[in-house]
């Protein structure tokens, strides 16, 4: 985006690199993110986005909700899962250029554009608590069962977006990262099962534990939209029901995971992919 900027007016954008490195450039300074982080762009925030070497590509979540915020931990308390101490802030910068621009502005659906004489991110100094931020998902601290029964993936959720119905979100983004699974007596991978909220799930890096064989690989999605029943591939389930009781390791690869109760639009049924 040479001279270009943009700015998304319906909602706030999550950004997950898959592969390649970004730099957001923002009117409160450089964000810079790579594969295993993500980047939380608040809705309205002037931003500028190059490539730091070679081709990159993602995940974008567009959030319409109640803005992104750490989980309640409840009986949890104070520490794991995400710690607000590992959030980071931009990096001061800004840019003092006349030089002919382009804004591109997305509202109510549609991209607008308009031309400039000078730089978009020519902020020199700022103070406030709206304002974009990164997170290594490598930080995150997994909690989990360490007896029997398998736990609600909501356990691992990052960052969620609070709906006005307790108890069920507009989105949970939730990280599925290196942990042991040691449960006894337990069918360990996630079971065959339905929810109410959407799940689109994508792969960073690894092989995800529940679906190992070969067809979700890095940079693929897949998508179980409301109440529909999904679970383990056919190879997961016969491997766990052979496989002994130690405890196990889960290494390797870093899942995501977007929870949403939206079901998919009439659009969205008719388009083939």
């Amino acid at each position: 985006m040479k001279d270009e900027y943009f700015y998304n007016a319906d909602g706030e954008m999550l950004v997950v690199p898959q592969q390649g490195e970004l730099r957001f450039c923002t009117e409160f300074g450089i964000i810079d993110v790579e594969p295993g982080e993500i980047a939380i762009i608040p809705r309205g925030v002037k931003i500028k986005v190059e490539l730091k070497g070679g081709p990159a590509r993602g995940y974008i979540c567009e959030n319409y909700g109640g803005a992104l915020t750490l989980p309640e931990r409840g009986p949890i308390g104070a520490n794991c899962m995400a710690n607000q101490r590992d959030f980071l802030a931009p990096v001061a910068a800004y840019e003092d250029r006349d030089a002919p621009s382009r804004m591109y502005v997305k509202w109510g659906g549609s991209l607008w554009a308009t031309e400039l004489k000078h730089s978009l991110l020519d902020v020199i100094a700022w103070h406030g608590n709206y304002y974009p931020y990164k997170y290594d998902l490598r930080r995150y601290s997994p909690i989990g069962p360490i007896l029997f029964d398998h736990a609600d993936p909501s356990i691992f959720t990052v960052l969620t977006s609070p709906s006005e119905t307790p108890g069920t979100a507009n989105i949970d983004f939730v990280v599925f990262c290196d942990r042991w699974l040691v449960a006894e007596h337990t069918f360990r991978p996630p079971w065959y099962h339905m929810n109410v909220m959407s799940e689109f799930m994508g792969l960073i890096y690894g092989v995800y534990d529940a679906k190992t064989g070969g067809g979700f690989v890095p940079g693929g999605v897949s998508l179980h939209n409301t109440l529909l029943p999904h679970g383990p591939d056919r190879g997961r389930v016969r491997g766990r029901e052979q496989c002994r009781p130690e405890a196990a390791q889960a290494r390797g690869y870093d899942g995501v995971h977007v929870r949403d109760p939206v079901p998919a639009t009439r659009d969205g049924l008719r388009r083939r992919h």
